[in-house]
């Protein structure tokens, strides 16, 4: 076994595998999943719900989830869609349950920008903000897919196996997303973008 740079032992063994072992009662290796993959699924959510404490909250759930629907994990595909499922029906009940609208200046809790020089700071945090605010406008299901292809880095074939389409079709979203996203900063910024 591996070890990381303060000498502790690293569990190599693969997400597949080791969900297996937690479906067939070995418990304690989901400590392993979620280390390995709740700082990802935490800025998953913080991205698409722009609330620190809630994307803590969700992350929970969703190991709980984990956990409670263990023995639904067939090993068909990659944990990560299995994880990003999950995270998405969490997602939605938090939605179905809540039903609320919040204001955009309330739904951010200053996630904090880049430094990028005292030159530059507050034009990157104006961009950055303008970026979060065309985000937060963009349809659930389109900023969804936005962030699992860029910010999550899933493959369009991963996000078809999830979404239950055609790469094809995840293709086209992605290009749709993409553009209205541009659209809505353009105009945001006070003009439009071609």
């Amino acid at each position: 076994m591996d070890t990381d740079e303060k000498g502790l032992s690293v569990d190599q063994t693969p997400d597949g595998r080791l969900m297996e072992e937690v479906r067939d009662g070995r418990v304690e290796k989901l400590a392993i999943l979620f280390e390995r993959h709740h700082i990802m699924l935490y800025n998953f959510f913080l991205r698409l719900t722009g609330n620190r404490s809630l994307s803590e909250d969700l992350v929970q759930d969703v190991f709980f989830r984990i956990l409670k629907y263990r023995r639904t994990y067939l090993g068909q595909s990659k944990f990560s869609v299995w994880m990003y499922q999950i995270a998405r029906h969490a997602h939605v009940d938090h939605l179905r349950k809540w039903k609320q609208e919040v204001a955009l200046d309330e739904q951010y809790e200053g996630i904090p920008a880049p430094d990028s020089g005292p030159g530059g700071r507050l034009e990157a945090e104006i961009d950055i903000e303008l970026l979060k605010k065309a985000l937060d406008r963009l349809p659930l299901k389109k900023r969804e897919i936005l962030l699992l292809s860029r910010f999550q880095e899933m493959k369009y074939r991963e996000i078809a196996e999830l979404l239950g389409c055609s790469i094809g079709a995840i293709k086209t979203s992605v290009h749709r997303a993409v553009k209205d996203l541009g659209k809505i900063y353009g105009e945001l910024q006070g003009g439009t973008l071609p």
